[in-house]
């Protein structure tokens, strides 16, 4: 799998892991057999959805409620250069289970992104981090639903969206939560990420051409989840 790692920018550590390659389940690169989680696991399990989309594409994460206590990670880097609808279903009814995610995007046509993040679960926890390069005449629409159900209290929630942009591209953010629990934690947020004016002069006075200086900065932007 070290082409995942090289090609896609994601960073490798010990887990068990479930790989999809543009939109499909590639159990010969995975080290489980089935996407969907049943049971514990000794070390993090790591989704690992990587590719080039185009169509209707849907990832179901089901996190069943025999597992306590389990780490989850989502790693996600894909390109989209027609009309593609993406959708991330996250369901989590393990207690003390937190699924975090890292999801990386870069639109080069019209994109419909929508991820659901389900609580069924006391203290779950759903942490998403979604990043967005659109490109020029780009049309993206991002929508987040956070659901925190009755019953469910003390869960950790959070879907934040984070987008760069080239000109004329348009993005449409629309998060939301609908909480019928006290949350540990909730929040939502949204963002146009841009490079400021000390951080353009350092690398110019580092010898960075403008052409350069916007590689380095959209490669910050899209392997650096705390940017």
């Amino acid at each position: 799998m070290s082409y995942i790692w090289q090609d896609f920018n994601i960073k490798p550590f010990p887990a068990e892991t479930i790989v999809f390659r543009d939109g499909l389940f590639c159990p010969e690169i995975s080290t489980l057999e089935s996407p969907v989680i049943s049971k514990n696991y000794d070390l993090p399990v790591h989704y690992i959805y990587v590719g080039n989309l185009s169509g209707h594409n849907v990832l179901n994460i089901d996190i069943n409620e025999n597992v306590k206590n389990q780490k989850i990670f989502l790693s996600v880097n894909v390109k989209t250069e027609n009309i593609t609808d993406f959708e991330i279903v996250i369901k989590n009814s393990g207690m003390d289970s937190n699924i975090t995610c890292f999801i990386v995007m870069e639109n080069y046509g019209n994109l419909t992104y929508n991820i659901y993040a389900h609580h069924l679960c006391r203290k779950t926890g759903i942490l998403v981090k979604n990043r967005l390069l659109a490109y020029k005449n780009s049309v993206s629409k991002l929508n987040g639903v956070a659901n925190i159900y009755k019953y469910c209290e003390d869960c950790n929630s959070n879907i934040e969206f984070s987008a760069m942009a080239e000109k004329d591209a348009k993005i449409i953010f629309s998060p939301q939560q609908k909480i019928s629990a006290e949350p540990g934690f909730a929040a939502h947020s949204a963002n146009i990420a841009r490079p400021t004016a000390p951080q353009i002069e350092y690398l110019h006075t580092a010898g960075l051409t403008d052409p350069e200086i916007l590689s380095v900065m959209r490669e910050a932007f899209i392997t650096n989840p705390d940017f």
